[in-house]
């Protein structure tokens, strides 16, 4: 029986061994898929522990960074166990850092704690061009568009791309996130919402879907 307050602990803890050993030994006695979503929403609250200790500076970049691949290699584990999956995607989520920016790591770990939550995410890279998002929204018709961007100048960007997307005719709830983002940055790109912090992210993606 898997013991989810442990598992949460450890991957809080940054504990891979520990984590892969006991999602293994789960995984191996064949569990339903209910059990394996618990699974999954046991390490999701470990991610949401990391983000907590990232924020009072017991955690840094570096970990948040481990934690993220942590959590895609614990997914990774439980897949088998989620079944073909059909059932439990929440939504495409189309995401990339806008164009000028070159930063991927809130991008990547964002991309993860959306994956863990059920999402599909398309994710586009870094420095995507205005017309790259639209080419690409237009294509994959995502629920949600998420950009992500840690200069300053990735303000203007999303601006320019937001434009771009409305005036094709892309209704698409759109997302943003990184440093410089703000209310008063969200409000000026004309973005659904803003987020500096991944799993809050989620939670806001969960909520429109």
């Amino acid at each position: 029986m898997l013991n989810l307050k442990l598992l949460t602990e450890a991957l809080g803890d940054l504990e891979e061994e520990q984590v892969m050993e006991m999602l293994q030994e789960f995984v191996a006695t064949n569990p339903a898929e209910p059990e394996a979503l618990e699974a999954v929403a046991a390490c999701q609250a470990g991610m949401a522990i990391v983000g907590e200790r990232f924020e009072t500076a017991q955690y840094f970049v570096g970990d948040l960074i481990f934690a993220g691949e942590l959590l895609t290699e614990a997914i990774g584990v439980l897949k088998p166990a989620l079944g073909s999956g059909a059932s439990a995607i929440a939504g495409t989520i189309l995401l990339g850092t806008v164009h000028g920016d070159l930063h991927d790591i809130g991008k990547n770990i964002f991309k993860s704690m959306a994956e863990a939550a059920g999402f599909e995410v398309v994710d586009i890279g870094i420095d995507v061009a205005v017309e790259e998002f639209v080419k690409q929204a237009i294509a994959v018709k995502p629920q949600i568009i998420g950009m992500s961007g840690v200069l300053t100048l990735a303000i203007d960007s999303m601006k320019e791309t937001v434009v771009a997307l409305r005036s094709a005719g892309i209704d698409s709830k759109i997302i943003i996130g990184g440093n410089p983002v703000t209310k008063e940055a969200c409000e000026f790109i004309g973005a659904d919402a803003f987020t500096t912090n991944a799993a809050e992210g989620v939670k806001i993606c969960q909520g429109w879907v």
